[in-house]
């Protein structure tokens, strides 16, 4: 009888225990469910001050959030190549070094140069006594004591040699060297390398004793001194920018400092990755911001109408915004939105909220309810 009692008691206490199991998940999944809603009383709406209505169109400031990099103009960054290569002898440049418009800032050496200064001394020699026996010949002719044959003759040669000794005088220029102040006497074998702007150097890609050829790049130079900021704008934001808007921009490292800059030239082209170029002037220089810098840009684009809601209809919750929907029932649904710009108590929502009745005051109340239930 004793055994009998305890085996039936056993099976009791098996059997709630089997029963519990369900009730607890099954209380689980309504904590789930109903995370993201809540039901208040008519009297607990009325207390709270809670508010229904639905979202606005109203005239909201626009600012228009880019990022960009600090550039020069075209012409203000050169690249340095030498025209008729040879062996670079001399260069003591690093990057970072100032340099000033004809300055020398290597040399390179070759014996086509050698060759090139004397093909011109012996060239301009032919064509002087050229010009002489043309004179000498033509004299003869008017006399008749040559046939025009000769004269013509002559003449061709002349004018061939005049054609050769001009080319050789460009080809002496485009290295540097004076044809004109060329004589025997200061033939050289190496012709100098010289900045043809002002700036500094910003790139060295050759070392002494190297041969380079026209194509290498040798040295890149940077003149600073009229840097914009191109800011890179989506498809969807080119047509809301014009040329003279006011820009503020910042860099990352201190954005505590704002510099002025005006939008000056938009580009209408829009690349494969669907984006444009704007190139923004600033009003005042300054020397702390670098070609190459990353900065980023506040664009005001001024008013215009967009669905808004009070402020007080929005709560943020895990960096996240939220607003509440009224529905049947006294029951409030959170749903999560973009936000965009605020004004005057007033914030844009980007979110398409189809004609909802959404709360709009006291949402903060309806948050702070949602999750103290949920904690119970």
């Amino acid at each position: 009888m004793k055994n009998r009692i305890i085996i039936f008691l056993t099976g009791l206490f098996f059997i709630a225990c089997t029963n519990a199991k369900p009730e607890a998940k099954e209380d689980a999944t309504e904590a789930t469910v109903n995370e993201t809603e809540v039901v208040l009383t008519p009297e607990q709406i009325k207390n709270a001050g809670i508010t229904v209505g639905a979202a606005e169109q109203r005239p909201v400031h626009r600012t228009l959030k880019l990022k960009g990099v600090i550039e020069v103009p075209p012409q203000n960054s050169v690249v340095v190549t030498v025209p008729l290569g040879g062996y670079l002898k001399q260069m003591a440049l690093m990057p970072g070094t100032a340099v000033k418009k004809g300055q020398v800032l290597a040399r390179v050496e070759d014996q086509q140069y050698i060759q090139l200064q004397q093909d011109y001394l012996v060239g301009r020699s032919r064509l002087q006594f050229l010009e002489q026996d043309v004179k000498r010949q033509k004299e003869l002719n008017e006399s008749k004591a040559v046939s025009d044959k000769v004269y013509q003759q002559v003449s061709s040669e002349y004018q061939s040699q005049r054609a050769i000794v001009k080319a050789l005088e460009e080809k002496l220029r485009l290295i540097g060297i004076n044809p004109f102040a060329l004589s025997a006497g200061s033939i050289t074998r190496s012709v100098a390398v010289v900045a043809p702007i002002s700036g500094y150097v910003s790139k060295v890609s050759v070392n002494p004793g190297q041969y380079v050829n026209p194509t290498d790049r040798l040295f890149e130079i940077v003149n600073a001194s009229n840097k914009h900021l191109s800011l890179t704008v989506f498809e969807n934001d080119v047509t809301a920018l014009a040329v003279g808007q006011r820009v503020l921009c910042y860099t990352n490292s201190n954005p505590v400092t704002k510099y002025v800059a005006k939008v000056s030239l938009i580009n209408r082209h829009v690349d494969d990755e669907r984006a444009s170029e704007v190139h923004c002037h600033f009003e005042t220089a300054d020397s702390k911001l670098v070609p190459g810098m990353f900065m980023n840009a506040e664009v005001e684009l001024g008013d215009a109408l967009l669905t808004a809601l009070p402020d007080d209809a929005i709560v943020r919750w895990e960096n996240q915004n939220y607003v509440f929907v009224a529905e049947a029932g006294n029951k409030f649904t959170m749903l999560a939105v973009e936000t965009g710009e605020s004004k005057d108590g007033y914030t844009a929502i980007k979110t398409a909220l189809d004609g909802k009745k959404l709360v709009t005051g006291k949402a903060y109340t309806l948050l702070m309810k949602l999750k103290n239930s949920a904690e119970e």
